[in-house]
This record gives structure tokens, sequence and C-alpha cells, in this order.
């Protein structure tokens, strides 16, 4: 596997020298900000990632405040409490995107919001205090147990959330397979677990954050 080292020096030379890409990554995630956030807030960010993922983000962006309307604000007891009708009603509401499917997750969404706020005091909580060093688990319980929230869906919630994490975009996966560690788009358990491994190398060895660490690999990587 190529050290971190290597990594930084081919995106600073892409993009004009080591300040050029300092100034190019994001800020530190705060575990502490995630811990903050109401239920509601995190049903409404699970269900915009879910819709702009494979879509047109502007439009989604755009027809937010009917999004809002028609879930009532994501609260989460009424939202875990839709009914089939309820979907349906929905799914012909001019407010929003008519995508059934897709609809039907914030009902489902909702109860794994309650699920772990049960567990854990609040579902905020949970997801803060989830350890950067098992990143892929906090995505496998995304994915197992929430609804639609396997792949980029679940991994952009937590990064518009504030949590700190890698996003497998295109070029990251690229720079992951260029530094020999996978060979494909991870999706099985030991493909994840081998980029989390990377991941938890590269911070110890570079000080930087998940997020930090996934910028610079999709810089180091020709557009």
């Amino acid at each position: 596997m190529k050290s971190f080292d290597e990594i930084w020096a081919r995106a600073a030379k892409r993009h004009g020298g080591e300040d050029a890409l300092k100034a190019m990554l994001p800020d530190a995630p705060v575990d502490a900000s995630v811990a903050k956030l109401s239920d509601d807030r995190l049903l409404a960010e699970m269900t915009r990632k879910i819709f702009q993922v494979g879509f047109n983000w502007s439009v989604v962006d755009k027809k937010w405040d009917g999004f809002e309307a028609a879930f009532q604000s994501f609260d989460v007891g009424r939202a875990s409490m839709m009914s089939d009708d309820d979907i349906d009603r929905l799914a012909k509401d001019a407010r929003i995107i008519r995508n059934a499917k897709k609809i039907a997750t914030v009902r489902d969404n909702a109860v794994l919001l309650r699920e772990l706020a049960a567990e854990h005091g609040s579902a905020a909580k949970a997801i803060a205090a989830w350890p950067r060093e098992d990143y892929v688990g906090l995505l496998e319980v995304l994915k197992k147990r929430g609804a639609h929230l396997g792949g980029l869906a679940g991994q952009y919630f937590l990064r518009f959330s504030g949590k700190d994490g890698f996003i497998l975009s295109k070029d990251v996966v690229a720079a992951l397979i260029d530094a020999g560690v996978v060979d494909k788009t991870p999706t099985s358990k030991k493909a994840m677990q081998a980029a989390q491994e990377a991941f938890n190398a590269w911070r110890a060895e570079s000080g930087l954050s998940l997020a930090q660490l996934s910028r610079v690999l999709a810089l180091s990587i020709d557009a």
C-alpha cells in the first residue's frame, strides 16, 4: 500500500503545491456538533440525500421547502407512524419528487432513528460517538437497519450531518485502487474493511481527519 506521503505529494504537484492543497481541504468535522442535532434534522438530511443521490441535487434543493411541508418538518414520531395510504397520498403530492419507493424510506428511517434514540439516548449521540476507526461499521448499520442508506446516500448523509468519514466517490475509489488497497469499488465487508484500515493508517500517519484524507485522495487523481 502506498504511504500517505506519496499520495499527498502527487496531489500537491497536481494542484499547485502544498499550500494550495492545504487551502482546498475541508475543516475537520467535530463530533460534538453532530451530537446536538435533533432527530427531525437527521431524518430530513437522510431524506434529502436519498433523493439527491443519482438525481439532480439542485432540483431537490429547489423543492426542499415543499418536502419540509409535506413531511411536517420531518417529525420522527409522526413519520414513523405513516400509513400506506399516507405514502400513496404523498406519491401524488406535487410539492415533492413523487418517487413512492423513496417516499416510503421516510417512515422506515424514522423507525431507525427512534430505535437508535431508545438505545443511546438520541440518534445524534449514537452517530457522534461512533468511532472513526470503525466508520464502515456505522455505514453497515445504516445500510442494514435503514432504507436506501447503503452506498453514497449513507456516506453523504453522515458527511452533511457533520460526522467525520470518507466518501467513496469515483476519484477516491480510483485512488484506493492506485494505492493497492482495493481492486474495484468496495462493496463487500472485506473490501470495506480494507478501505477502513487504509484510512486508519493514513490518519495515524498524517493527523488529518477522514474527510480531509478523502479529499486528498480525490485530488491525487487526474480528473
